[in-house]
């Protein structure tokens, strides 16, 4: 299931969520101009290691370029290829400009950032010793998904459901679209983990959660309920 679009227009101009793309989109085209060797200590200086961030281990002073704490941050901003940026990049296109028309230009930037460190604390965790780098949106898009699915459970989306010769475009509530999201970020965790593979799912999960809470608290601070969603005139292809 492959979100495409949704029906929730917006009311003012998300600049911090177009900020984030475009920002993300130079430094992986800045990546592109490394070398193997440069790509590695860039990946290794700017990518959060849990076992560095927890003063276990520390890095070689030849590629110790920011604090641990930094690390947080800057690793929000790297991708480890093409389909790992796309994939970002798409959920936080359709998604996060309706959460950042909630939220106001500065509560966005809070909320997305924290939603981030939820995202990397819930991964470290998982294994504090760990000495592989973690990059990637995943973790704070995983907020914006989960405040979006408290805010608009009803709204539309168009997803491309690939079925082969089958394959299908679809407009689904994204109460299920969402929650089909998050219950594959549990059962891939299951899957990885037996696999050994390289995908920090348990981000994805705690980014989830945390942007549940957060968007909570903005909604009651905001003395706002639950939003409905904004609707437009519905196309031939809806359903």
């Amino acid at each position: 299931m492959i979100p495409l679009k949704d029906d929730n227009p917006t009311n003012t101009k998300p600049i911090v969520s177009y900020g984030i793309i475009g920002f993300c989109v130079l430094i992986f085209i800045a990546q592109l101009g490394l070398s193997a060797d440069e790509l590695r200590d860039f990946v290794y200086s700017y990518g959060l290691i849990p076992s560095v961030l927890m003063g276990i281990d520390q890095l070689p002073t030849d590629i110790y370029r920011i604090s641990p704490i930094g690390t947080i941050f800057t690793s929000m901003f790297m991708h480890g290829g093409w389909m790992h940026l796309i994939g970002n990049m798409l959920y936080l296109w359709i998604f996060a400009d309706n959460i950042e028309d909630d939220l106001g230009t500065l509560n966005f930037v809070i909320f997305y950032f924290v939603s981030g460190i939820g995202a990397a604390m819930s991964q470290v965790l998982m294994d504090v010793n760990s000495q592989i780098p973690m990059i990637g949106a995943s973790g704070a898009i995983g907020g914006v998904l989960g405040a979006y699915l408290i805010n608009y459970p009803n709204a539309r989306v168009l997803v491309l459901i690939p079925l082969g010769f089958f394959s299908q475009l679809v407009k689904i509530r994204s109460l299920y679209v969402l929650g089909f999201w998050f219950i594959l970020q549990f059962i891939n965790s299951f899957l990885n983990s037996s696999s050994g593979g390289g995908v920090a799912y348990a981000a994805h999960i705690g980014g989830f959660i945390t942007g549940i809470v957060l968007i909570l608290f903005f909604n009651k601070r905001n003395k706002k309920k639950i939003f409905k969603p904004k609707t437009k005139k519905r196309g031939p292809w809806e359903q």
